[in-house]
């Protein structure tokens, strides 16, 4: 059993550092204009709505049923809206009338600064949001690798191949409001963490109580979780960013790009084990 736990934790980090490979594709880049900005979120909206919806949500419905599928995947919604109004959206603090320039340089500045708070905190609700989503994955890493070397590796490789968007979608906002490529690299590590923690948990706290019922449900609330931050965080700042056109474009063009590495994992890894 030590060993298995080991493998899953080995083939966990490769998944749950990716993310950080998406963080070093941002800082390495530069921080994007915010046209840019809301393209890539637009992007990454889709890839996320991809797997919401197509993967988890459906692969929940089937395995568990209609009912207990769409209950599970609406207490991810409620827990993470729960969760959203509890970190409020930062606005600028009012200066004193007295001391407030009217100069439309200072009204740029005020601008942008309000830009750049609230691009962080959407970054800050992404890395929680996907730190949430990393955590079932782990889950189940852990039980492929049960089953078998190989079927845990192409697990491991296939949500390591979407978690690299994902550590766009953390480290891209984080970079543009803080322009530090620590703080941006650093968050989206972090969010990856939580898929070998996963292992830790599901091996170690409660290794023969999880059953597929449970962990299909828990993933079918990632779903619900991924859908809420996609549509209450990430395509409002596409829209105001990249404009609604084109932020509709670039966000079934990401569904697109989803749906077909889905097709091909469907397609490699064996039947009892497609998520």
């Amino acid at each position: 059993m030590a060993s298995q736990v080991l493998v899953a934790l080995a083939l966990s980090l490769v998944g749950g550092f990716s993310t950080s490979l998406g963080a070093l594709f941002v800082i390495l880049s530069g921080a994007p204009n915010l046209k840019m900005l809301g393209l890539l979120q637009g992007f990454a909206a889709g890839l996320m709505l991809s797997i919401s919806f197509l993967d988890l949500a459906h692969n929940a419905i089937n395995s568990i049923g209609f009912l207990k599928g769409n209950l599970w995947f609406f207490a991810g919604v409620i827990f993470f809206a729960f969760v959203a109004h509890f970190i409020p959206e930062p606005t600028l603090a009012p200066g004193s009338d007295s001391k407030r320039k009217k100069d439309e340089d200072e009204g740029g500045k005020d601008i942008m600064k309000k830009h750049r708070r609230q691009v962080l905190f959407s970054g800050i609700i992404t890395a929680i949001g996907i730190s949430l989503h990393n955590f079932p994955e782990g889950m189940a890493v852990f039980l492929g690798s049960i089953k078998g070397l190989r079927v845990g590796l192409n697990l491991a490789l296939a949500i390591a191949l979407h978690n690299i968007p994902e550590g766009i979608a953390v480290a891209l906002p984080v970079y543009f409001a803080t322009q530090s490529k620590w703080q941006a690299f650093k968050l989206a590590t972090l969010s990856g963490f939580a898929e070998p923690l996963g292992v830790v948990i599901v091996a170690y706290l409660f290794p023969s109580s999880l059953s597929p019922e449970i962990l299909e449900g828990l993933l079918g609330s990632v779903g619900g979780i991924m859908a809420f931050l996609t549509l209450h965080e990430m395509l409002p700042l596409a829209f105001d960013y990249a404009g609604q056109k084109q932020a509709v474009k670039v966000v079934f063009l990401g569904m697109a790009c989803m749906s077909a590495s889905l097709y091909f994992l469907e397609i490699s890894l064996p039947e009892d084990l497609s998520l």
